[in-house]
């Protein structure tokens, strides 16, 4: 206390930066001074837990976490791998396909669906847990091998103490004597969930090798997540307040339809009339003195949408979602600003991809699971102890985001690949695709329509060859040299019916 007085009054004397004043303008302002692992092991707990009951009662904050899911993995973060012999590299692929329906432990979903839980549940809690569960040979498995996911609150903030030794457990992370990550205390049971007979509060000890944390660190030095709602709680909730105020207040303006002002009875105990039920067309006949007027009831007024838009743009800023992906709201920005929303919006999914998903869940498992399918025998890799490094090198491909004019970006692409500015395998990549897979595709369909005596190219497509004709077809016909005269252009031959 003493110094940080010390502190604002050398700043008064010396003068500076104004953020660091204490001048009238921020006199409030007391920001603590607390590193991020003390302010989680804080509030954390909280923070999660009304993230969670906003995304269970509010449509928004549903909304927000369903976009940015669906945005980082799609239909699947997929492999491929970087083998060079292609017969090992397409047996590589179908084992890993075949292995992604038993990945889930539960038995819910598959990996690509527990990529979509895992991206979830960083938005919304910050972090997630994945243990690797090892199989028995017995159990059938493809590759002996598990995920079974596990929420943030199975790791308790606030188990922090000093281990015998060099070693400590903080925030339920244990660590040996120079900072190394040895194992995770998780309980056994959800401390929220009643319907688990398990013992409250009892831990397990696991190794950190059969571990995933899969976080978005936003400082250095920090060991748990926070929830992307942590800038938003306030705003939401008070935002779902005010709504619900004015629809009671709505709600209640529409339950009077008229009020029938009468003299004052001769005796002030007189029992009160029935009330007068109104009907469309009815004629309604008044007692002498009797008057009618209807509730002059206030409106929401021009502030309320300028209001709800300006805060849902508040709100959208502090989650990283652009307001049409919050709201569902298409009608407030035109083409080129939706365009330049998406771009921007694309550019963080893209960087939490390779840096938070790819990195810290994707490898991890492709490591682990090579690793398994190897020792397993599950499949062939001659070499594997050795050149383990060639055989786990591989590239991850996200899902190809849609665009709101596909054409002209299809074709913008071509121009890039004719004027060497990428390559078919970068464009193919770009879509999600492995391009060795999508060759042979193309050559075993190009082998199958030439049997059937079909092509399917449009003349003039880069698929054609130079001319507008398909290159080396047993099928096509030589041209009658009669059918036209020197000099003339011939028009290419339609493919025949099969």
């Amino acid at each position: 206390m003493v110094l940080d007085a010390f502190r604002a009054r050398l700043g008064s004397i010396i003068g500076g930066f104004d953020a660091a004043q204490s001048h009238r303008r921020m006199r409030g302002f007391r920001a603590t001074r607390a590193h991020v692992n003390t302010l989680i092991a804080a509030s954390g707990e909280t923070i999660t837990a009304r993230a969670r009951w906003l995304v269970r009662n509010n449509g928004y904050a549903a909304n927000a976490v369903d976009a940015f899911a669906n945005h980082v993995v799609g239909d699947g973060i997929k492999p491929s791998s970087k083998v060079a012999d292609a017969a090992k590299k397409e047996e590589l692929q179908k084992l890993w396909l075949a292995w992604t329906d038993e990945a889930d432990a539960e038995g819910l979903t598959d990996f690509f669906g527990l990529q979509r839980r895992a991206a979830r549940e960083v938005f919304l809690a910050g972090e997630v847990f994945l243990r690797i569960r090892t199989r028995r040979p017995e159990d059938g498995l493809t590759v002996p091998m598990q995920l079974q996911m596990l929420p943030s609150e199975m790791l308790p903030q606030d188990m922090t103490r000093v281990l015998p030794g060099a070693g400590s457990i903080r925030q339920g992370i244990e660590f040996d004597g120079i900072g190394r990550r040895v194992a995770y205390h998780f309980l056994r049971r959800h401390p929220g969930d009643m319907t688990d007979p398990g013992l409250a509060g009892e831990t397990v000890r696991v190794p950190a090798s059969e571990v995933i944390h899969i976080l978005d660190p936003v400082e250095a030095g920090q060991l748990r997540g926070v929830s992307r709602f942590a800038a938003a709680v306030v705003k939401l909730f008070t935002l779902d307040l005010y709504d619900d105020a004015e629809l009671e207040r709505k709600k209640t303006a529409a339950m009077f339809a008229m009020f029938i002002t009468s003299p004052a009875p001769e005796t002030a105990l007189d029992p009160a009339e029935d009330d007068l039920e109104v009907e469309p067309g009815q004629v309604v006949r008044l007692d002498p003195g009797e008057d009618v007027t209807t509730p002059s009831t206030p409106d929401s007024g021009s502030t309320y949408e300028p209001f709800q838009y300006r805060t849902l743009l508040q709100i959208g800023a502090a989650l990283g979602v652009p307001y049409g992906y919050l709201t569902g709201d298409t009608a407030k920005g035109n083409f080129s600003n939706t365009r330049i929303a998406l771009v921007d919006f694309r550019r963080r999914i893209s960087a939490f991809q390779h840096s938070v998903m790819v990195y810290q869940l994707c490898r991890a498992v492709w490591t682990r699971w090579m690793d398994m399918a190897a020792l397993a025998g599950a499949i062939d890799l001659p070499g594997y102890a050795t050149d383990r490094r060639q055989y786990l090198a591989c590239d991850w491909l996200p899902t190809k985001w849609d665009w709101i004019d596909p054409a002209k970006d299809a074709a913008a692409e071509i121009l890039q690949i004719e004027a060497g500015l990428k390559s078919r395998t970068q464009a193919i990549a770009e879509r999600g695709y492995d391009a060795e897979q999508v060759d042979h595709e193309i050559a075993a369909e190009r082998k199958r329509e030439a049997e059937l005596g079909l092509d399917f190219r449009r003349p003039g497509s880069p698929a054609q060859a130079a001319g507008g004709g398909a290159q080396d077809d047993p099928t096509e016909k030589p041209e009658d040299p009669d059918a036209a005269e020197d000099g003339e252009d011939r028009e290419p031959r339609p493919a025949e019916d099969a």
